[in-house]
């Protein structure tokens, strides 16, 4: 840095030669005005996600994490704990994801804003749009010093930026507010870059500091911040540094000190809370490893070209995305993506055009061309992600693009430029295109992100192969089911998750989930000799599993309520209720039936018996209470009925309403 003080900040109206761009008009030249409507346009076209609700993995990191939910209380958790341990409570379970994940930054926002907001979506969604549109004002800001000293460096940094803020492959990351993570991540890293710039054209000590800072609460937001461990030295050597790569070295060096002594730290810290789990098997399950095929009943691991093939696919499909956003989805695992060989057009067209990109980065990194360092942006955090490096558990995402995408925006404003400086008219329309394609894309892309409902029925139709995605909508259609009072609504919400399911079987047979889900959906339809059958298989494959304990149970309840009520068999209804109430002596409404089927046989002994057991696990629930009461009454007890009735009115003023409404 002591060389460094020597020289002056570049100038933003000249270039390598000193001439003055008159070509470009001054409305470009007002930094300040255009950080402004950069940040202005940015938000504007994700304000339609401001009235969503949570969504996905929300509830990993909000409405369902304890220390999230603690507010400034849990922020020490937070920061000491894995990632997900605020969600699953439970000791081994928050590293189910190979090495853990420690991503502790965008967690404490979560609950300094829970703090003072709640649960409230609305204030969530808020913060994250506005820390995108910061960072895209970053970027820019960071561009413009990068690009100062090059010929028409401050049009590219700000078509570059304009493209960013606009492309709709960045609609993951912005409307769903977990990741959050990937905005700090790159917001913290380009920060650091532009401060590392403005160190060395300075000479102001404070400003490598305050890059070593940012890049800390980078690397500290998400791990694959750390690409621009490598990325900073490189926009030196690029933009700053002499035509001697001898000279360059020692100035480099000195001057991205922070950024090193920020990635040791994050290490440092990281190790600290988590082990390094550097020999952890590949899981054997398709759902966390993306590269197994079924063969003679058993899952086994890809062959090495079919592996590498099908990472040259989904590397291909970067790009296409990038260039052509469409079809997007949110969810690209097995088997949306199929096993891949090197026959496949794609595959050979990814193989070629990542060679190429090779190929002019070793070629043109001595001369230091701002083709080579957007080619370096795109693939140095694209490498981390690529699943080339380490598994990542699944063939690709959207929001891990959106890192990469800064090297493909910098490349194309830098090609459209050329076309503008050279009076090509087709430059500016070539951008103006784009820019309003990108831009209703991106707002109409958006409303898929209101709910999970919408999420998956917007996307089911281009992941129609996904075995997590059929599992899923699945589910949502039988929530719908159980909440419906409409038996003819229910029996075409029971088919249709039905249909899901059995898709995904013949994707992935006796998938655990998929045997759940589809019992689910079985006792919607009231075919339970087939519901039973799957909640046993289920819970054969682990038996003390109380989760899957619980579905049995549920399902022997409503075998029990349909054969008791609708088939006047009471019999088997004895039969499946003592049964569920084995597996969960614990849920009052089960507790009820049986008290119920004992008062229609006639035995009030052990109807009182029964109801009394029900009453004692009877939760805090106006319907349970009331239900219960009415139980009594029949059982010819009006005070307990009147007195549990009148328990069940104090908790909810609304339920006779409500309980009169439905018996309509």
């Amino acid at each position: 840095m002591a060389k460094s003080t020597q020289r002056k900040a570049p100038q933003a109206t000249k270039t390598t030669s000193g001439k003055a761009q008159a070509d470009k008009p001054e409305f470009f030249s007002n930094i300040r005005l255009q950080s402004r409507l950069l940040f202005a346009f940015a938000f504007l076209l994700y304000a339609n996600t401001l009235w969503h609700g949570f969504v996905l993995d929300d509830g990993l990191v909000i409405t369902e994490n304890a220390y999230t939910q603690a507010g400034f209380k849990g922020i020490w958790d937070i920061l000491s704990h894995d990632s997900f341990y605020g969600f699953f409570q439970q000791a081994g379970m928050d590293t189910l994801v190979a090495g853990g994940r420690y991503r502790p930054m965008s967690l404490v926002l979560f609950a300094m804003i829970y703090q003072f907001a709640g649960a409230n979506p609305l204030v969530f969604h808020l913060a994250t749009v506005l820390l995108f549109a910061l960072t895209v004002v970053v970027l820019y800001r960071m561009l413009q010093r990068l690009l100062n000293n090059t010929q028409g460096g401050q049009l590219v940094a700000w078509l570059a930026a304009v493209l960013f803020a606009a492309h709709p492959i960045h609609t993951e990351v912005v409307a769903n507010i977990k990741s959050c993570d990937e905005i700090l991540a790159l917001l913290g890293a380009l920060a650091a870059l532009h401060f590392t710039l403005l160190a060395w054209d300075t000479g102001q000590r404070k400003w490598a500091f305050a890059a070593g800072g940012a890049f800390l609460l980078g690397c500290l937001s998400k791990e694959n911040a750390v690409a621009y461990a490598l990325l900073i030295p490189a926009a030196l050597w690029f933009f700053r540094s002499g035509t001697s790569q001898e000279q360059a070295k020692p100035s480099i060096l000195s001057a991205t000190w922070p950024a090193r002594a920020a990635v040791v730290a994050f290490l440092v810290v990281r190790g600290s809370i988590l082990p390094w789990n550097t020999l952890t098997p590949t899981p054997l399950e398709l759902m966390n490893n993306p590269f197994l095929k079924l063969e003679g009943g058993a899952w086994v691991p890809f062959e090495w070209s079919e592996k590498l093939a099908t990472i040259f696919y989904t590397l291909w499909k970067y790009v296409q995305l990038l260039v052509v956003p469409h079809p997007l989805t949110h969810d690209y695992y097995p088997r949306h993506i199929d096993v891949m060989s090197f026959g496949n057009p794609f595959v050979l067209l990814g193989l070629a055009l990542y060679g190429l990109m090779a190929f002019l980065i070793v070629r043109g990194f001595q001369k230091g061309n701002t083709i080579t360092f957007a080619l370096l942006l795109y693939l140095l955090p694209l490498g981390i992600v690529s699943n080339l490096i380490f598994p990542i558990g699944t063939n690709m995402s959207e929001r891990f693009a959106f890192m990469p995408s800064v090297g493909f925006c910098l490349l194309a404003a830098y090609l459209l430029n050329q076309l503008i400086s050279k009076k090509n008219p087709w430059g500016w329309r070539t951008f103006s295109i784009f820019v309003v394609l990108f831009s209703l894309k991106t707002i109409l892309r958006n409303n898929a992100w209101e709910s999970n409902e919408q999420l998956y029925k917007t996307d089911i139709h281009t992941s129609e192969n996904s075995i997590k995605l059929q599992n899923a909508y699945a589910q949502v259609l039988l929530d719908r089911a159980k909440a419906s009072g409409n038996s003819a609504e229910q029996q075409i919400l029971g088919k249709e998750a039905l249909s899901l399911i059995n898709r995904s079987f013949k994707l992935y047979p006796d998938f655990t989930t998929s045997l759940i889900i589809r019992g689910g959906a079985y006792t919607v339809l009231q075919q339970f000799p087939e519901a039973l059958a799957d909640y046993r298989k289920a819970l054969s494959l682990a038996p003390e599993n109380q989760y899957r304990k619980d579905k049995l149970a549920y399902g022997l309840q409503q075998a029990g309520l349909y054969y008791g009520q609708q088939k006047s068999d009471l019999g088997n209804a004895f039969k499946y209720l003592n049964e569920s109430w084995q597996l969960n002596p614990k849920d009052y409404d089960t507790a009820r039936l049986i008290g119920v089927a004992y008062m229609v046989q006639g035995n009030k002994d052990l109807a009182l018996e029964w109801l009394t057991k029900s009453e004692q696990t009877a939760p805090e629930n106006a319907e349970a209470l009331w239900e219960l009461g009415v139980a009594f009454s029949n059982l010819g007890m009006p005070e307990k009925a009147q007195a549990l009735q009148k328990k069940a009115y104090d908790i909810d003023p609304t339920i006779v309403d409500r309980v009169q409404t439905g018996n309509q």
